[in-house]
């Protein structure tokens, strides 16, 4: 440890900007009539997402020693009020996701997260470029816009010239390894994808105000329902993120709410990493209970608000806009 490793990663004037930042996202809520609620960091179930780490520790609880789950999200435990009959909610939430340390990461962050039953996935996207442009201090249609929307496998074909749903898997890992300068032998599909997605396209979304991307494929829909390509009957993901200047700020889902088909998914998910060698992790039974028991309609959306908070203050991390971030913890 250095001698000055204790003092803050964010400036004390940083950390004031923060304060009201965060007192405008909740005045944003406030004026909408969205509960603010608080859930447990800790839970019984994890984040069975392939690409997720979650972080478990050992407890004493009534029930003995357990493991216990740090949440990579507030979702499961928001969903279970949801079905409680909370209404529309929202929360800032600490998550943690281990060895996700860099310029946009951090170990342990701060998540927006919120939920609109009976809201459209198009209304909640508004509903997120008009919180997004509050924060950054700017108007609807200025430089912060004006929105543009594209699908998933248009802007594939647009920069690399090809159809992410139809390309040949051997294909994809070629492409992915040339851009990647690694191997991606025996990579399955979505792998190749995802890096072909962060290296030859994010980098070029939303540098001329907020540009949102829609109809993932099917098999990236985790929490969110599946819907009809209108071109070609192709199953997509009902979700959307959020991007600008090359930075993904939010990810939302039109929420999956049968019982059965997310369990099926959350089973599929430790299958795959069992393949990959990766732990399983335990499925969240209390979230399928309140699934099965009837959570209404609607949709949802996670934001970074550390990584918007950044973009707000003209820093160039997530850590200058943090009081200690990893591994000053």
């Amino acid at each position: 440890m250095q001698e000055t490793d204790w003092r803050p990663t964010a400036s004390l004037e940083t950390l004031r900007e923060r304060a009201r930042l965060l007192a405008d996202v909740r005045a944003f809520f406030a004026q909408r009539e969205v509960l603010e609620v608080e859930t447990p960091v800790l839970g019984h179930g994890g984040s069975t997402d392939l690409h997720l780490a979650s972080l478990s520790a050992e407890a004493t609880t009534p029930a003995g020693r357990e493991r216990l789950w740090l949440q990579t999200s507030p979702e499961f435990a928001m969903k279970r009020l949801l079905a409680a009959g909370s209404g529309p909610i929202f929360q800032l939430a600490h998550c943690f996701r281990d060895g996700e340390v860099g310029r946009r990461h951090n170990l342990e962050f701060t998540m927006l997260e919120w939920y609109r039953p009976g809201l459209s996935l198009d209304g909640l996207i508004e509903e997120t470029v008009e919180l997004v442009c509050r924060v950054l201090g700017r108007e609807l249609g200025d430089e912060a816009g004006p929105l543009r929307r594209h699908r998933y496998r248009e802007l594939f074909r647009e920069h690399l010239a090809i159809d992410p749903f139809t390309t040949p898997l051997a294909e994809l890992r070629r492409l992915a390894g040339e851009r990647g300068g690694l191997s991606m032998a025996g990579a399955p599909r979505d792998d190749c994808l995802d890096l072909l997605m962060s290296l030859a396209i994010e980098p070029h979304l939303g540098r001329e105000g907020i540009e949102v991307v829609v109809d993932y494929p099917a098999s990236q829909a985790a929490l969110a329902r599946r819907h009809r390509d209108p071109e070609d009957g192709e199953w997509v993901a009902s979700r959307f993120e959020l991007y600008l200047e090359g930075l993904e700020l939010a990810n939302g889902y039109d929420e999956l709410t049968d019982a059965a088909e997310q369990a099926a998914r959350f089973a599929e998910d430790n299958a795959a990493r069992r393949a990959a060698g990766l732990p399983e992790v335990d499925i969240d039974a209390r979230l399928l209970a309140a699934l099965a028991q009837g959570m209404p309609e609607g949709s949802g959306v996670a934001l970074g608000i550390d990584r918007l908070i950044q973009l707000s203050l003209g820093k160039s991390s997530v850590a200058e806009v943090m009081a200690f971030a990893t591994p000053r913890c």
